[in-house]
């Protein structure tokens, strides 16, 4: 019960792991909050998925790679539902390519979309968080921004930005009761694996130590972990299946 009162905004919550988070924040009853840029059929099936779980949803349609959309995207849910708890940064693209073959809108579209669009919602939803004098921010990076990835050299720098970032802000935030954390998803099962060939995807799931892909839902309770945890900012939660070991 204690979590009906909450209010949270998943971007890039149409699909896959932003579908998954939003649907896991509504089984504990938080109102849902359904951010999306292009894909508005499959962010009215995540509604539908959150109000079949006894809570309830709004449907934002917003580009977060634009300073003023992402405001007033941040606007939007305060306006309907008076306050800000949770805002889970998960909107991203890829352009992969190689460095020699990258063109400078590659690298643009992807750090705007993925590491900019961090820091616009971030900063808009701050300002709610330290009067109400709580916060929970989890963003998704990605195990890329930690290994770094052949083809992906403006993914894995927005990724690790992302991890750079939090880092900061956790500390900038901390005493207001604002905590700020990071989950780096491995190999998911989501339409961009599934986009895959086939012997591609299965060299990768090959490296895992646990044997598969991740599914969404894996990522969606890391975030609901940090979302309870009162104690902890400032950290990144690697979810790979043992990919990743330091």
């Amino acid at each position: 019960m204690q979590w009906r009162d909450k209010v949270a905004l998943v971007t890039g919550a149409s699909r896959g792991i932003g579908r998954a988070i939003a649907v896991r924040l509504a089984e504990a009853g938080i109102r849902v909050a359904v951010n999306y840029r292009g894909q508005a059929e499959a962010a009215q099936e995540t509604a539908a998925l959150i109000e079949a779980k006894g809570s309830e949803s709004l449907l934002l349609p917003a580009d977060v790679s634009r300073q003023d959309e992402a405001q007033q995207l941040i606007d939007s849910v305060v306006e309907r539902w008076g306050r800000l708890d949770i805002l889970v940064n998960n909107a991203g693209i890829t352009r992969d390519t190689l460095l020699l073959r990258m063109r400078s809108e590659d690298w643009a579209d992807v750090i705007q979309t993925d590491l900019s669009s961090v820091f616009y919602c971030t900063r808009a939803a701050a300002k709610p968080m330290v009067k109400q004098r709580y916060g929970r921010i989890v963003n998704i990076s990605s195990i890329a921004g930690i290994l770094g990835n052949a083809g992906q050299a403006n993914y894995a720098a927005a990724k690790a930005g992302i991890i750079g970032f939090s880092r900061a802000v956790a500390r900038e935030l901390a005493s207001r009761n604002i905590t700020v954390n990071v989950v780096a998803p491995g190999i998911i099962d989501t339409d961009l694996t599934q986009g895959m060939s086939k012997p591609a995807y299965q060299a990768l799931v090959e490296q895992v130590p646990l044997g598969r892909a991740g599914r969404p839902e894996d990522i969606a309770d890391a975030v609901w972990y940090f979302i309870q945890a009162d104690y902890v900012t400032g950290q990144t939660l690697v979810v790979d299946g043992g990919l990743v070991m330091d």
